[in-house]
């Protein structure tokens, strides 16, 4: 049996989907985040997801959403650029060439939207970090992100 591969823009009604990758792709290891509330995962997915000018992708494989990336289209005084707050691709296929070949679709058709660049975050100490050196990204050494916890 053949499987069908589908790239394809993300709206409101994939939100369970997207949810259900989210929780998937980030729930093990090296993050082991805790999204077992499923309220506040529904309403992160819907703040970055949901927001003006979002521009979101999933890779369907027979349907099933395996690869997602939720960002939005910034506009910045060097160019519009794409901003990526969430990139995964589901467990099962990490390490096969999925989410290389994911990102080049997505450049592929922001390309077509006249859109300068991709911006992202992602740690340092983590695979995803070497995902994206070997896909072509390079370090902001200059950019720092700052966080105050007030509770």
């Amino acid at each position: 049996m053949t499987m069908k591969e589908q790239f394809r823009a993300l709206d409101s009604s994939a939100l369970p989907q997207m949810a259900a990758l989210y929780k998937n792709a980030f729930g093990g290891e090296p993050w082991n985040d805790d999204w077992n509330d499923t309220e506040q995962l529904m309403e992160y997915m819907k703040e970055i997801s949901c927001s003006y000018n979002a521009l979101n992708y999933g890779l369907f494989l027979d349907d099933k959403l395996i690869a997602m990336s939720v960002g939005m289209i910034r506009h910045w005084w060097e160019g519009t650029n794409y901003n990526i707050e969430e990139f995964c691709v589901s467990p099962d296929y990490q390490g096969s060439g999925t989410g290389s070949r994911f990102m080049a679709m997505i450049e592929e058709d922001i390309k077509k939207k006249d859109i300068f660049g991709i911006f992202l975050q992602t740690d340092n100490d983590k695979p995803s970090y070497r995902f994206y050196q070997k896909n072509g990204f390079g370090e902001l050494c200059s950019h720092v992100s700052f966080y105050k916890k007030l509770k």
